[in-house]
């Protein structure tokens, strides 16, 4: 262990912003555990159904405002991005090049994920396994790919978006939602923020590659600013508290984004701003470099993978012949929240089993070193190498 932490530390290019790398870890890590702690398959008369604890215990909203990360990873995802596109016209690499590239380590372990599930429903109906349970476990797997379906779009529209101001699309969301809620237009105008809602913290990340947003008064304002609004939509306008879908809740924040979702993002933004300074500081120890390396290494397959390792528990746990509390529980009670806090470290174990099983998917061939951010350190001093003997 401490010989591959030594390997990534000194394999990683110095001019890499590791801060950036841990915020797109705590991003995906918090979609994670807000799955599984706001996602219940509860069992009801021989069938599987969803259920959340946010409908029967609304004193847990505050769950969704800490685990509902997706605006982090736009960020993230639009400063990347735009350097990226930035360093490939430098070499003329072309547009075609350079999207196919990065849809590559998008989609191929999107891939594994339908192969894998279609294969398994067909089993499921083939050996008896009722309709609604499968369309059940299908929904819980399938339903995250709107977000690489909506990152995906963005990611290809980098070049058009960069130059973008966030102030837009803000503009956008905030007319869309007048029109939905203040004058009663058709709930189908709602779906133009799915683009426009998300693309304001992708526009913020694009910003801050072209050497904007570097003060920690921006980060201030956004936190500050994007808490109070937020606030006050909730509190005054009739937006729900919960960033996430409640079952039977009238609107929901996420499906399609609304207004409050969007400066709730922009707060969360703020906050991931004002983290940059403090996350290099603690990142200059390599352990703790390695373990935010290797997280990203695989932050797709953690992605795609983890609603299966919490229903491969699940599943499992029928064997014991009665539901057990927090895992085919109503999850209407404290009770239930202790018992899946303590699912928590079983989810992630199943979770590991399924990295290591499909994480090639996402990484491609490994060399023999073993991760991209060595393959990148080594790209690194091989061009310093031909700089310095002046062949490039």
């Amino acid at each position: 262990m401490r010989d591959l932490i030594r390997r990534i530390d000194s394999a990683t290019p110095p001019d890499r912003d590791r801060a950036v790398d841990a915020l797109r870890a705590v991003a995906i890590l918090g979609v994670v555990l807000g799955h599984w702690l706001v996602t219940a398959l509860v069992v009801d008369s021989g069938t599987l159904r969803c259920a959340s604890p946010l409908r029967h215990l609304p004193q847990l909203t505050p769950v969704s405002w800490a685990f509902q990360t997706l605006a982090v990873f736009f960020l993230v995802g639009g400063q990347t991005g735009a350097r990226s596109y930035a360093c490939a016209r430098a070499r003329s690499t072309s547009y075609r090049r350079w999207l196919g590239a990065r849809m590559a380590r998008l989609f191929r372990p999107v891939a594994a994920v339908v192969v894998v599930w279609t294969v398994a429903a067909g089993a499921m109906l083939t050996s008896g396994v009722g309709l609604v349970t499968v369309h059940t476990l299908l929904k819980l797997v399938l339903s995250p790919l709107w977000f690489l379906l909506v990152f995906a779009a963005l990611t290809a529209a980098t070049p058009l978006v960069t130059g973008l101001h966030p102030l837009w699309p803000l503009t956008v969301v905030l007319y869309v939602d007048l029109c939905r809620f203040g004058f009663d237009g058709p709930s189908w105008l709602g779906w133009i923020n799915v683009a426009a809602g998300w693309l304001v913290p992708y526009c913020l990340g694009a910003a801050r590659a072209r050497g904007g947003l570097r003060g920690r008064t921006t980060g201030w304002v956004l936190l500050a600013g994007g808490g109070a609004v937020t606030a006050f939509l909730v509190l005054f306008a009739g937006y729900p508290a919960s960033m996430v879908g409640v079952p039977g809740a009238g609107i929901s924040n996420l499906n399609p984004p609304t207004l409050a979702a969007v400066t709730f993002g922009l707060a969360q933004c703020g906050a991931a701003l004002l983290l940059l300074g403090p996350l290099r500081r603690v990142l200059v120890r390599p352990a703790v470099w390695a373990a935010v390396a290797l997280v990203n290494l695989s932050a797709m397959t953690v992605f795609l993978w983890h609603q299966t390792a919490m229903m491969a528990v699940t599943a499992t746990g029928l064997f014991a012949g009665r539901a057990l509390p927090g895992l085919h529980t109503v999850p209407d009670g404290p009770g239930w929240v202790l018992a899946r806090l303590a699912w928590l470290p079983v989810f992630a174990a199943a979770l590991l089993v399924c990295r290591a099983a499909f994480r090639t998917y996402e990484e491609g061939r490994p060399p023999r070193t073993g991760s991209r951010i060595v393959r990148e350190g080594r790209s690194a001093r091989e061009e310093e190498v031909r700089r310095a003997r002046g062949t490039i």
